[in-house]
């Protein structure tokens, strides 16, 4: 990932960015970090930025002109980068959903085209530049997470009063403040930010779980942390965390999160008390819609509309809507607030899609939403006509409903040596795109490969070097992708990559699970010899054609 601090002050902003885990990211190549001087772009003499504000005012205003050719050179750059990929990118309008995927957008169809061919309908947007300002939305753990998923960032530090506002108009896509107060320039904020996002990026934490355990993910506080030695000034480390029974020690961390988050921020408490009451009322169906229960949980869910059992959800992390009801009618009130939810989405960032003067607003919605996950088959021709979403996959839920671990003997490695017989499971990297792009294409296109791989979310299965194998976990949090190589087929690797994976989401907490399309008999005996549960109702997958 890469970042770009338009400055007056770049040695500041280096030399704080230069240490700790940040640093070594950036040592590892895993970060990109320049500061670009906005006194090198200024046209007078003195290197003067700044002026009086036309209708007077205390203070100086810095001007357009150096900040915009500050920005123009940093877009200039990112340009010549990605152009060497896709030699027909257009300046100023990419967008690269996940690092290292090489996509690049064309302004006139709004189409996603990676090295490979393959294309993909995606809202076109600007780069991300962010003007640190007091004005803008409050930083949060989520916008880190949305920001950590593009490759370039730019952003910009006032000083003096502002800047001009014709500038700001002309560049920057999202205002973003780090509080409701005033400081003497915009470097602290940029770094304070950075900071958050660079945690978000795929190995820059040493512990690839510790970003999800945190303060604010699932709308909760972290829970009270304690370490050696068990008594220190006569307070005693709670008696349950030196039990080694993980489940209590969880149950005991989940109350002590909620008890803490209860006190210390009752805003975030009202968040996390109506997303239970949403996982409640679900849970009395619980194998079919387990997709949207795991949402919820991973504190992964934005929640439209909650009403008994009538509830809509989005992914924060896909965009995909989820939708599930009790009767037609409520449904499609739902899907109403639906609509109006990505058309507002929409306006936000998305350039070619504006609602016209006096246009039809369901004209902007069809543009804007993408994926409907239903739960009930009543909703489906209610979702085609409002949507225009035709193609549809019908799939069965499958849910391990036990605590316990899988067994692993005969099936893989766990010392990580390859023996020649057993399979040796570890994760994927893009040196392996080329092999499950080509195999994994009915279904996600090489764009989505490229970003789950870059997730740290896919596995291989390697016999010596050679990739056997492949399983991954979809932006939803389903088990998924899994394919076994025609050479390899017989050796229960299917199986192995499998349990594998039902052991990791165990061990991170989470209830594994994932979807068998209509029809894969071979799927399904699977799922059965794992001891997963299967759903008696099917969900469906609406989609726009390709």
């Amino acid at each position: 990932m890469n970042f770009h601090i338009l400055t007056l002050f770049p040695d500041m902003v280096m030399q704080g960015l230069s240490q700790s885990i940040i640093g070594r990211a950036a040592e590892r190549g895993l970060l990109s970090i320049e500061a670009v001087n906005i006194r090198d772009y200024t046209k007078d003499k003195h290197k003067k930025v700044d002026d009086y504000p036309y209708g007077g005012g205390a203070g100086m205003l810095m001007q357009a002109q150096p900040v915009y050719d500050a920005w123009k050179a940093v877009e200039e750059r990112i340009a010549d980068r990605v152009r060497a990929i896709s030699p027909q990118y257009v300046p100023g309008v990419y967008v690269t959903p996940q690092p290292a995927s090489n996509v690049y957008v064309t302004p006139q169809g709004g189409q996603v085209q990676d090295v490979g061919g393959q294309t993909d309908q995606t809202a076109l947007r600007r780069i991300r530049t962010v003007y640190v300002t007091p004005q803008g939305e409050t930083f949060s753990q989520q916008k880190a997470k949305e920001l950590a998923k593009e490759e370039d960032v730019i952003f910009l530090c006032g000083h003096y009063e502002g800047i001009d506002e014709r500038v700001l108009e002309e560049i920057v896509t999202d205002y973003i403040s780090i509080g409701d107060y005033v400081l003497t320039g915009g470097e602290l904020p940029a770094m304070v930010m950075i900071d958050a996002i660079s945690r978000m990026v795929p190995g820059v934490l040493n512990n690839g779980e510790s970003g999800e355990t945190e303060s604010f993910e699932g709308d909760l506080l972290e829970y009270p942390q304690y370490s050696r030695p068990e008594e220190w000034h006569g307070k005693s480390v709670p008696e349950v965390l030196l039990s080694g029974n993980r489940r209590m020690i969880d149950a005991w961390r989940r109350k002590a999160a909620e008890e803490r988050t209860k006190e210390r921020r009752p805003d975030l408490y009202k968040k996390y008390a109506r997303g239970q009451a949403c996982i409640a009322a679900l849970e009395k169906q619980k194998l079919l819609h387990m997709d949207m229960i795991e949402l919820l949980k991973r504190g992964q869910a934005r929640i439209l509309f909650a009403e008994g059992a009538n509830i809509c959800l989005q992914d924060k992390e896909s965009g995909i809507y989820f939708h599930t009801a009790e009767d037609e009618q409520t449904g499609r009130q739902m899907l109403k607030a639906l609509g109006e939810d990505a058309a507002a989405e929409g306006r936000s960032y998305i350039q070619a899609a504006e609602m016209p003067e006096g246009g039809a607003a369901d004209d902007t919605i069809q543009t804007n939403v993408g994926t409907i996950v239903l739960h009930q088959e009543f909703m489906i021709e209610p979702v085609r006509e409002r949507f225009g979403l035709t193609n549809t996959m019908s799939c069965s839920q499958v849910v391990y409903t036990k605590r316990e671990k899988l067994p692993i003997t005969g099936l893989y490695r766990a010392d990580g040596k390859s023996d020649g017989e057993l399979p040796v499971i570890r994760l994927l990297g893009m040196e392996h795109l080329d092999t499950v792009a080509l195999h994994y294409h009915e279904i996600a296109d090489r764009t989505y490969v490229a970003g789950r791989i870059a997730k740290q979310a896919m596995y291989g299965a390697f016999l010596g070097e050679e990739l056997a194998g492949f399983v991954g976990m979809h932006t939803e949090g389903s088990i998924g992708m899994l394919h076994i190589l025609p050479e390899y087929r017989g050796r229960k690797l299917g199986k192995a990559l499998e349990t594998y994976m039902i052991n990791r989401c165990l061990e991170r907490g989470y209830t594994p699970y994932g979807q068998v399309t209509a029809g894969n008999k071979a799927s399904e005996k699977l799922q059965e010899s794992l001891g997963l549960c299967c759903s008696k109702s099917q969900v469906y997958w609406l989609e726009r054609e390709p």
